[in-house]
């Protein structure tokens, strides 16, 4: 961007010009994997201790991430717990419902557990964390943020 504020002039007017409504009502396109919804589950729990404990970022995977990153893991979680996607980009195939969604969480609690260590994981807000994560990502409607109810 240079000492630009934004990067509207980059933007080229005759691609816009081509959109559609079609262009923008198509299903996304890609893969979605277990590992994929792991991480996300991993990511999403992690931040929401943090912030639950006062802290606005938090390394996590050689990334710093921020509430944004806990807001786009709990959004695809609840997408695809929604609509029941089939998690085929890792050649597993399997649909993810409601109990899958909840062996994943089980799971990976264990490995963040595993990865700060016993003691950091009891006194942290991990536990908080994941009833409000796993609570928004298996809800009927979408909450409209990550920390509004918390």
């Amino acid at each position: 961007m240079g000492n630009a504020p934004n990067q509207i002039l980059t933007a080229k007017p005759e691609d816009a010009a081509n959109i559609t409504e079609d262009d923008l009502l198509q299903r996304p396109r890609g893969v979605r994997t277990m590992e994929g919804l792991r991480l996300n589950t991993r990511v999403g729990i992690q931040y929401l201790a943090a912030w639950l404990t006062g802290t606005g970022s938090v390394p996590l995977y050689n990334l710093m991430e921020d509430a944004a990153t806990a807001e786009i893991s709990r959004v695809q979680n609840w997408q695809c717990l929604k609509y029941e996607v089939e998690l085929d980009g890792d050649g597993l195939g399997v649909r993810l419902n409601r109990e899958l969604f909840g062996r994943v969480v089980k799971e990976e609690m264990a490995r963040i557990e595993r990865e700060v260590g016993k003691d950091r994981f009891r006194k942290g807000m991990y536990k908080e964390a994941c009833k409000i994560f796993t609570r928004q990502c298996t809800a009927p409607t979408m909450e409209d943020f990550l920390t509004l109810d918390v």
